[in-house]
């Protein structure tokens, strides 16, 4: 009865050291006895609510400054609706691992769910998904950079 009290004792202590440090996992060996102590990490994936652009102000009179700016807002508005944000903060890395390829490029052609790039997030890489098919027109994002909630990353058109 002793050794199984013994036993308890040690997974506790062990426990209670994981719970303390940074470390995953846990193992003791000795004659009699080996306890392995595993702590198991959830991955919290967190989905951002879609980006609306804000509604356009109405046109001013006519006048040459205003016919020059009108492109340039429709091309704003046309980016709003294929940006691809952040969803947490984070480090933004756009290949799986260092020197291998990236995720995409610009001018690549993705599906619905096709993995854009990955946001390191406490310790947990995220896999970010392309929110909609078409072709990666921008990378707004390089690779290691730091990345806020909500921050565009890419465009997807």
């Amino acid at each position: 009865m002793s050794k199984l009290t013994d036993a308890v004792e040690l997974i506790r202590e062990l426990t209670e050291l994981l719970e303390a440090s940074s470390l995953s996992e846990i193992e003791v060996e000795g004659e009699e006895v080996r306890v392995r102590v595993v702590r198991q990490v959830a991955a919290a994936t967190v989905v951002a609510p879609p980006v609306q652009a804000p509604p356009a102000p109405p046109p001013p009179a006519a006048s040459p400054a205003a016919a020059t700016a009108e492109p340039a807002q429709a091309g704003e508005e046309a980016a709003q609706e294929g940006m691809v944000t952040s969803p947490m903060v984070g480090t933004a890395y756009v290949a799986p691992e260092p020197g291998a390829p990236p995720f995409v490029k610009v001018g690549d052609t993705v599906k619905e769910g096709d993995t854009l790039l990955i946001v390191e997030a406490m310790k947990v890489m995220n896999p970010i998904p392309a929110p909609r098919a078409g072709t990666v027109t921008r990378i707004l994002v390089s690779d290691a950079q730091p990345v806020e909630f909500g921050e565009p990353l890419m465009v997807i058109e």
